[in-house]
């Protein structure tokens, strides 16, 4: 069932008038305000974008392969009371590391590198 809405003479009250239906019938409980209940659309939920959506979790192997070292140097980097590189210490005991803090590390070795080598 289609509702066509009376848009030209608004009465006072600020409500549509139903002119017609297809079918012929005209009844409020299958229109809600004018509008076929069974048109509408459930409102569309947005998802807000994480900064981690795209940042996907290296395993020690994979940090390890990354930045050239051993398995043994990248867990004994990630297990003292303030690690060095940034980990994420799951439940089970695995760890993982965030690829961008990953790269982050890097960079900031290299900066400390070259500032120590600006000294000179």
């Amino acid at each position: 069932m289609t509702a066509i809405i009376d848009g030209g003479d608004m009465p006072p009250s600020g409500s549509m008038r139903i002119l017609g239906s297809e079918d012929g019938e005209n009844s409020h409980s299958s229109l809600a305000n004018g509008i076929d209940i069974r048109q509408r659309k459930p409102p569309q939920r947005t998802m807000i974008p994480s900064p981690f959506t795209n940042d996907p979790l290296l395993t020690a192997d994979e940090v390890a392969e990354r930045l050239h070292v051993s398995k043994d140097w990248v867990w004994d980097h990630s297990s003292r009371k303030t690690p060095r590189l940034p980990v994420i210490r799951m439940g089970d005991g695995t760890l993982r590391y965030r690829a961008s803090r990953i790269e982050d590390f890097i960079n900031e070795r290299e900066r400390i590198s070259a500032m120590r080598a600006g000294r000179r």
